[in-house]
C-alpha cells in the first residue's frame, strides 16, 4: 500500500493501473458465465430432446432469480471489507469475512430447507408440465445442494474485492465456471445423463470454488489478528450489515422487477417483437459486463478512501471510473450502431426478427451509455455503505420509469418501451450522482 509524507498516514495513491487492475479481471471473470450458459444448452440440446433443454432453460431461469436475489451477499461484504482494508484493520477484515461467511451458509441452508417448496412453485409459476416438468426437477434437485456453497462464494468474492484483488476474483470465477463446463460435457454429453449431469457439473464447480476461495482467503489470515466470537457476532455490527444487506435486497428486486415489465410489455407486442427485443436486450448484457468490472473497481477504491479516511482517493478514484466507464460505453455504444446489424444476423436467422430488431437496434446500442452512470453510482454508494440512498434512489428512478411506461408505450408501441428503460438507466445515474457531493461531505467530516 503506497503511503504519503502528508501526514495521512493510510492516503494510497488512485491510479489508472489500479483502476484496471480490478476492472479487467473482473470483466474477463464476468464473460466466463454467457460461455457457461451457451455449453449448457448445447450439451442438452446435442441429446435431442426439446423437453429437456426446455426444462434446463426454466431450471436455470429459477436459480438466476433465487440466488441473483442473494447478491446483496456480495456487495456488502465487498463495501465492509474495502472499509476495514483502507483503515488497516485486519482484525474487523476477518470479522467481516466471518460474517459474510456465516449469513452465506445460514443462506444456503435456509433454500436447502425450503427447497420442495421452491421447487413446486417455481414449475407453477413457469408453468411447466409434463417431460419439461420432469427436467427442471431433476435440475432443480440436484442443484440446489450447491446452495450453501454457491452464496459461501459470494461471500468469498465480495471479500477478495474489498481487498482489490481482482486477479484472486478472476481466478476463482475461472475455477468454478471452467469446472462445470468440462463436467457438464463429460457428464452430460459423454456420459449421457443429459439435464442432471449439467445439474452434477454445476454443484461440483460451485463446490471446488469455494473451498479453493476458504483456502485462499483463510491462508492469508493472520492467527493474532483473529476476532473473538463476541466481536463476530456484535449486535452494532450485525444490525448494521442487517441493514445494507436489506437495503441492497430491496434494490435487487426493484431492478428484477423493471426488467420484467419490459418483458411483459413486449409480450404484447407478439412474438416477432418479443424475440427482437430478446436478442437486443444481449447488447445491453454485453455493455454490463464491463461496466460491472468498473463497477467493482469503484466498490473498492471508494470503500478504501472512506476506511482510510482519505478524501483524495475518493475524488480521484471516482474521476478514473467515470472516466473509464463513460469513455469504453461510447466505444461500445458506437460498435454496436455499426455491427449490430450483422451481431443481430448472427443472434437469429429469422428474417422478421432481424428486421425488427434492426428497427429497435439505436435504442438497445445507447444503453451502455445510458447505463454507464447508474452502474458506477451503484458501485460508489455499495462501497460508501451509503444503502439507504441507494434503495431510496433506486424507487424513486422506478417510480419514474413506470411513468415513462405510462406515458410513451400507448404513444410509441416498442420505441416507447425502450425509452423508458434509457431512461431509467439515466435517472438511477443522476439521482444517486445528485447526493455523490454531499454525502461525501457529510462522511469525511465526521471521520475528521
Amino acid at each position: 500500500m503506497d503511503t504519503r509524507s502528508n501526514g495521512h498516514s493510510l492516503a494510497f495513491e488512485v491510479t489508472h493501473r489500479l483502476v484496471l487492475s480490478i476492472a479487467i479481471p473482473m470483466t474477463l471473470g464476468f464473460l466466463t458465465t454467457p460461455i457457461l450458459g451457451l455449453t449448457s444448452t448445447a450439451v442438452v440440446g446435442h441429446m435431442g430432446d426439446p423437453e429437456a433443454l426446455a426444462g434446463l432453460a426454466i431450471g436455470a431461469m429459477l436459480f438466476d432469480l433465487i440466488l441473483g436475489s442473494f447478491n446483496f451477499l456480495r456487495a456488502s461484504t465487498t463495501g465492509l471489507a474495502a472499509q476495514a482494508y483502507g483503515r488497516r484493520d485486519r482484525h474487523e477484515e476477518q470479522a467481516v469475512f466471518s460474517r459474510a461467511l456465516i449469513s452465506a451458509l445460514g443462506c444456503g441452508l435456509a433454500l436447502l430447507c425450503l427447497s420442495p417448496l421452491l421447487k413446486a412453485a417455481g414449475l407453477r409459476l413457469m408453468g411447466a408440465e409434463g417431460a419439461i416438468a420432469e427436467a427442471t426437477a431433476t435440475y432443480f434437485s440436484i442443484r440446489i445442494l450447491a446452495a450453501p456453497a454457491a452464496l459461501a462464494n459470494y461471500a468469498i468474492l465480495g471479500f477478495v474485492l474489498g481487498r482489490g484483488q481482482g486477479g484472486v476474483g478472476l481466478l476463482l470465477q475461472a475455477l468454478i465456471n471452467g469446472i462445470n463446463i468440462l463436467l457438464s460435457i463429460y457428464l452430460g454429453l459423454s456420459l449421457g445423463w443429459g439435464v442432471a449431469g449439467v445439474a452434477w457439473g454445476t454443484l461440483a464447480g460451485e463446490v471446488a470454488g469455494a473451498l479453493a476461495g476458504l483456502l485462499i482467503v483463510l491462508g492469508g489470515f493472520a492467527k493474532s489478528e483473529r476476532p473473538a466470537w463476541a466481536e463476530v457476532f456484535s449486535r452494532h455490527r450485525l444490525a448494521e450489515l442487517f441493514a445494507l444487506n436489506r437495503d441492497i435486497l430491496i434494490r435487487t428486486f426493484v431492478l428484477i422487477g423493471a426488467f420484467t415489465i419490459m418483458t411483459r410489455i413486449g409480450t404484447g407486442f407478439g412474438a416477432v417483437t418479443l424475440a427482437a427485443n430478446a436478442v437486443l436486450m444481449n447488447f445491453f448484457l454485453l455493455s454490463g459486463y464491463y461496466l460491472d468490472g468498473l463497477a467493482n473497481a469503484a466498490e473498492q477504491i471508494t470503500g478504501r478512501a472512506i476506511g482510510a479516511r482519505y478524501r483524495p482517493a475518493f475524488d480521484r478514484g471516482l474521476k478514473l471510473t467515470t472516466f473509464w466507464s463513460f469513455g469504453l460505453a461510447a466505444i461500445v455504444s458506437a460498435f454496436f450502431l455499426l455491427a449490430g446489424p450483422w451481431l443481430i444476423s448472427v443472434l437469429t436467422t429469422s428474417p422478421e426478427v432481424r428486421q425488427a430488431a434492426a428497427t429497435y437496434l439505436p435504442w438497445a446500442a445507447v444503453t451502455g451509455l445510458t447505463g454507464a452512470l447508474a452502474f458506477l453510482m451503484d458501485g460508489v454508494f455499495i462501497g460508501a455503505t451509503w444503502s439507504a440512498d441507494m434503495r431510496n434512489r433506486m424507487l424513486l428512478s422506478f417510480a419514474g420509469y413506470l411513468a415513462m411506461l405510462a406515458v410513451f408505450v400507448p404513444l410509441f408501441g416498442n420505441h416507447g418501451l425502450w425509452l423508458a428503460m434509457n431512461a431509467f438507466l439515466l435517472f438511477r445515474g443522476f439521482f444517486l450522482a445528485m447526493l455523490v457531493r454531499p454525502r461525501a461531505d457529510q462522511t469525511f467530516r465526521a471521520a475528521q
